[in-house]
């Protein structure tokens, strides 16, 4: 039997905070082509080949995404044609549309904010090809949850406080556990240990040698997110090359933009915070390509998340080091997996699976079964069934007169159910019915209160802050309308969970804190020494009483 265990919450870490794409390898085939490069060619073909079976394994969570690539002059016009045809050829049947022209004019039709020029060049037109995007950490706790019900036994809040080794001292055998939520300790014995804890891998690995060369070079990537009018519904802008040689992306998420990223070199830490600079960054990137100023104050949240790439020691910066993974036992019992990307995760579970197997000459009753097991709710799904769910969905409300009658549930929630829990939202509608709880928890969102108690049953939600950034994604979306929700979120969980006073107040104090890690036009300013000391920060509206 496989038990998992996770320090703080499924995706609290880089796993929430991605670029939202299934990355097809596109990328990598420039490197392959221009370098000889072999073994970026390899990751174009393991990308589309993981690409494929995840949106097949999640339909619910995932899905195809154009993106549109501005050229000003004909040079990138030829170029990225070509490139991307030939990259349609490659991709072969894993291929999720073919890639196309578009003129200025097309161009500029399909999104609105695309600048015709750029300083002193004009828009020759656009090259559009497409990719995969996902919502990453409902997709992670989909996994947990798949898991269980699989036979995995999984908990969160569960952190590794040390290695249990043989009599012998020679092999690792078991982990000391502490549950982080009662305080209380337990030995949990295997015949493998896997340590997949991402840009955290090396202390893992420094409790069973202390000695042992640190593997991970983390790299910080942050994001942020804009109103949705700037960029259409169905269709992403790449900016090809930044002025320092980057890639940044501006995308429809969730009924908002995205847009990121950054890549520089970070320490660890559990709760990284994105810089002044590189929010300005990513602002002054994209601005290069709309016919709209996008402004500071129109962010409405940012964040970082620390890639834990393998290091090479010869590179000189992040960006050039591979995203591919590595997977090694560096000590007996003790397997380490990290680098890697969303994309390949399911590859990199079965190759640290498989290092697992030889490791403690395991004997498994079967081979690699995930190649197509769906993503719990994701069995039977289909895009339209958001239209059954409204149908079926009745919600009471009272008239002007008083009178109790019948609603019903608009399009904008039955899509987002639909998409965030699949074939299982007609469990949540079911909650909102029976149990009262079918208001919004913030005005502009179609995130209901049901969800929290649903998530709390269900899904492993032991906090306000689990709940508001990954279930919901209300904090990546807009960090004030989550401040506003936290306080009816902590309300429902505590009556599922029985929270005393003193615990609500403790989630009121973390769920603050962790919003003001999220730096919306708000609380721009940081202390953070890089802004000549200025400190401007306007609290979150919610009170907490005695």
């Amino acid at each position: 039997r496989v038990g998992l265990v996770e320090r703080e919450d499924f995706s609290s870490g880089t796993s929430s905070r991605s670029t939202k794409l299934i990355h097809g390898g596109v990328r990598y085939l420039e490197k392959a082509v221009f370098n000889l490069d072999y073994g970026q060619l390899k990751l174009v073909f393991h990308a589309l080949k993981e690409r494929k079976q995840v949106i097949e394994n999640a339909p619910h969570l995932c899905h195809a995404l154009p993106c549109m690539t501005p050229c000003f002059n004909w040079f990138e016009v030829v170029y990225y044609w070509f490139g991307l045809k030939f990259y349609d050829i490659v991709a072969g049947k894993r291929l999720l549309h073919l890639s196309r022209y578009y003129s200025v004019e097309e161009s500029v039709a399909l999104f609105p904010t695309l600048a015709r020029n750029d300083g002193d060049r004009s828009l020759r037109g656009t090259v559009v090809y497409y990719d995969g995007q996902m919502n990453d950490s409902r997709l992670n706790v989909g996994l947990a949850c798949t898991s269980a019900v699989v036979g995995a036994a999984v908990l969160n809040y569960a952190e590794v406080v040390s290695l249990i080794k043989d009599e012998s001292g020679e092999r690792v055998i078991g982990a000391r556990i502490r549950d982080t939520l009662s305080g209380k300790e337990f030995d949990a014995f295997a015949k493998v240990v896997v340590n997949a804890s991402g840009a955290f891998c090396d202390s893992v690995r420094k409790m069973a040698n202390n000695d042992v060369v640190p593997m991970i070079a983390p790299s910080s990537g942050v994001h942020i997110v804009l109103p949705d009018y700037y960029s259409p519904e169905g269709m992403g802008l790449i900016v090809p090359k930044t002025k320092d040689g980057r890639v940044v992306f501006m995308l429809p998420w969730l009924g908002r933009t995205v847009a990121g990223t950054t890549d520089s070199s970070t320490a660890i830490t559990m709760l990284p915070e994105p810089h002044e600079d590189e929010i300005q960054f990513i602002l002054d990137a994209i601005c290069d390509y709309l016919n709209v100023q996008v402004r500071r104050s129109d962010v409405l949240s940012a964040w970082s998340g620390i890639r834990p790439l393998a290091m090479d020691p010869s590179a000189k910066n992040t960006e050039s080091i591979s995203r591919d993974h590595v997977v090694f036992e560096d000590y007996p019992g003790l397997i380490t997996i990290t680098g890697g990307k969303w994309t390949t995760y399911r590859s990199m579970a079965e190759d640290a699976v498989n290092a697992a197997i030889r490791s403690g000459n395991l004997k498994p009753a079967n081979g690699c079964v995930t190649d197509h097991l769906h993503i719990v709710g994701a069995y039977g799904w289909d895009p339209a069934s958001f239209t059954v769910l409204a149908q079926n969905y009745k919600r009471m409300k009272k008239t002007y007169g008083g009178k109790v009658i019948p609603g019903a549930m608009d399009s904008a929630v039955s899509k987002h159910l639909s998409h965030a829990y699949g074939t299982l939202a007609e469990r949540v509608a079911a909650i909102a019915q029976n149990e009262g709880l079918g208001k919004r928890l913030a005005h502009g969102y179609p995130f209901l209160e049901a969800e929290v108690a649903y998530c709390a049953r269900h899904e492993y939600c032991e906090s306000a802050v689990d709940f508001v950034a990954r279930r919901c994604r209300l904090a990546f979306l807009d960090t004030d309308a989550a401040g506003r929700a936290l306080p009816r979120i902590i309300e429902i969980l505590a009556s599922e969970h029985k929270w005393d006073k003193a615990r609500r107040k403790l989630e009121q104090q973390k769920g603050i804190e962790f919003l003001e890690t999220f730096k919306s036009s708000k609380n721009a300013q940081f202390r953070d020494g890089k802004h000549n000391g200025e400190f401007l920060f306007n609290t979150f509206p919610f009170h907490t009483s005695d």
